[in-house]
């Protein structure tokens, strides 16, 4: 029985993945600190239904705590660790980029010195479409250049990448990186685009959209993306790889809106700003290779993945303030 430690485990894709290795019948170590970059609660609520499974242990601690995540790999012993505990998003990394470098970055590393300590056969890496910052050549490929992040978190993730490569060099982990594109769905953090929009069309406030509406994001349902890492957690291949997992079908910003408009019922009142610092005016994945090795096919469309993150946004499942009578 393969045995999984997921860091940032009780996070949005963490909590989703954890759904689908249960079902799989893997044991599970779901570590995570709780942190209050949002309501923690929401973040305790991802994981409860998974308390009640004996394959599923929780273990509470900061990846930024050498020590601790030392002693909790070598306690529990997993025979793969995803790697999803990140200090994400772009414009929150240009406001504290310290912060950004000291979880992305140290704290990345200091999960793979455990992972080599402990003798860890594969490590997956949650990485960033991010990487590919100011890439003008589309749809991004996994071999194009990297030398223009357009933020510090993108600057991270690609920090990330390269020791992963280099431990996997070193130590013969077997490790692959994924680039997740824009993901989306229940559970999503409060910060995220389509969520943020979402609340404030249901709360009657206006939607700020910055630049001129033309900017373009590869958004991928969240089950795409777990079928994805799963795939990679199967991967057998080369000793370091990396893989594009995105929808490949880059949606206008101004489409979005008028998508979640219609998914929602209601009318966004939309103010118009200028770009901010770190955005990219586009995403875009060729999955071609992921498509070829991993077996990986997104196939929910942005219509029906917006019906199901809806329908979890109105059956009052987060924490969330829309005026009397909505949902």
């Amino acid at each position: 029985m393969m045995r999984v430690m997921v860091t940032g485990g009780a996070g949005f894709i963490g909590s989703h993945l954890i759904d689908r290795l249960l079902e799989r019948k893997n044991e599970v170590i779901c570590y995570d600190n709780f942190n209050d970059f949002y309501n923690p609660d929401e973040k305790r609520r991802n994981v409860a239904p998974h308390a009640v499974d004996p394959l599923f242990r929780l273990v509470e601690g900061d990846i930024r705590d050498a020590e601790a995540v030392e002693k909790a790999v070598l306690q529990q012993g997993p025979d793969i660790i995803v790697h999803l505990a990140a200090r994400a998003g772009v414009r929150p990394s240009v406001l504290e980029p310290k912060i950004c470098e000291s979880v992305n970055v140290r704290g990345t590393l200091n999960v793979l010195e455990a992972a080599k300590k402990a003798g860890v056969r594969k490590f997956v890496f949650g990485s960033s479409s991010s990487v590919y910052g100011l890439n003008k050549k589309v749809p991004f490929s996994e071999e194009d250049s990297l030398l223009r992040p357009a933020s510090p978190y993108a600057a991270s993730k690609i920090a990330g990448e390269a020791f992963c490569r280099t431990y996997a060099h070193l130590y013969g982990i077997h490790v692959v990186s994924l680039r997740f594109f824009t993901v989306y769905g229940p559970r999503q953090r409060p910060d995220l685009a389509i969520r943020k929009f979402a609340e404030k069309i249901l709360r009657g406030e206006e939607v700020t959209l910055y630049g001129d509406g033309s900017s373009a994001r590869d958004y991928t349902y969240i089950d795409d993306i777990v079928q994805g890492i799963v795939s990679a957690v199967n991967y057998t291949g080369a000793e370091y790889d990396v893989f594009n997992l995105g929808n490949s079908r880059p949606v206008l910003l101004i489409d979005l809106i008028r998508a979640l408009e219609k998914s929602l019922g209601r009318e966004a009142r939309i103010k118009w700003a200028e770009e901010q610092p770190g955005d990219v005016p586009i995403t875009y994945a060729n999955i071609k290779r992921a498509e070829k090795i991993l077996g990986f096919q997104p196939s929910t469309s942005l219509e029906e993945g917006l019906r199901k993150f809806t329908g979890w946004l109105l059956g009052g499942n987060c924490t969330r303030h829309v005026p009397e009578g909505v949902g």
